[in-house]
């Protein structure tokens, strides 16, 4: 059993679009803190992206799925976005009440404070600050279910040895399928192809690289709370890159023409230009 905190609908483990990401369950989004929209996902090669701006203020919101609690791991640029280590998902992340929500606005400082996320040049994010810049450009989420208590089950007597051994092989056989599973997507995760990126592309990138500074103080109260992991690796992991617009354009991950020019916008005659 370890020691949590809680954020609002949110606990914060110590211890050891539609949404962007929709998994069996949780969701995340990345929300632009000012005008409170998700950003708009792009999908390419397997993986998911969102187009950030210099400058802006943004939050992570996670959304819960299930009837019951989950821990969710944050990771931001490859670091941990409760502890400021180098991100690993046997660390400390937010648990969120059954269907609950949380909106984590930055890296956590202390019970009551956050440090602002921000997008920001790949020099001055708080990962490149720290000597980490190898992972700027991803937010992760790391899932776990919690550890749930089996009924006990009166029997009326013990059932005979070899139903027993086949109980439990068919157990044993059901957990490693879902072990498999969960193994698959990960694997098919981490495995996906990244976007393909010739020379001439690179030439195209004017634009310096995003990553996600360390920004002014958020009030956002936390408290603590328990939790036990069902398993020691995660139940599903969810990624979200992100980068320039320009960037990402030349990476062909943005369409450059994300509207088409219309033929015929308006009516009416032919007026002078001005």
């Amino acid at each position: 059993m370890r020691k949590l905190l809680s954020v609002l609908a949110a606990t914060l483990l110590t211890g050891c679009a539609s949404m962007a990401g929709a998994g069996s369950l949780a969701n995340v989004a990345v929300i632009n803190r000012t005008t409170g929209e998700r950003l708009q996902v792009y999908r390419h090669g397997g993986r998911m992206y969102v187009e950030g701006k210099a400058g802006e203020r943004y939050a992570v919101e996670m959304r819960n799925r299930t009837g019951g609690r989950i821990l969710t791991v944050l990771s931001v640029d490859g670091v941990n976005a409760v502890t400021g280590q180098t991100a690993a998902a046997s660390q400390s992340g937010y648990v969120l009440s059954s269907w609950g929500r949380a909106e984590i606005a930055g890296w956590r400082k202390d019970m009551s404070d956050v440090a602002a996320f921000y997008f920001t040049a790949l020099p001055d994010s708080y990962a490149a600050r720290t000597g980490r810049p190898d992972n700027v450009g991803v937010i992760g989420v790391a899932v776990y279910k919690e550890y749930v208590e089996p009924p006990r089950v009166m029997l009326e007597a013990p059932a005979p040895a070899k139903s027993e051994a086949a109980g439990r092989l068919s157990a044993g056989d059901a957990a490693g399928r879902m072990s498999a599973s969960d193994a698959a997507g990960a694997s098919a995760a981490a495995a996906a192809p990244a976007p393909s990126e010739s020379a001439a592309q690179r030439n195209k990138m004017a634009e310096e690289k995003l990553g996600t500074g360390h920004g002014e103080r958020l009030h956002a109260p936390t408290q603590h709370t328990e939790f036990r992991r069902a398993s020691s690796t995660p139940s599903e992991t969810i990624a979200i890159y992100y980068d320039s617009r320009q960037n990402l354009i030349a990476l062909g991950i943005v369409p450059r023409y994300a509207k088409l020019p219309q033929p015929f916008p308006n009516g009416g005659f032919v007026p002078d230009p001005s």
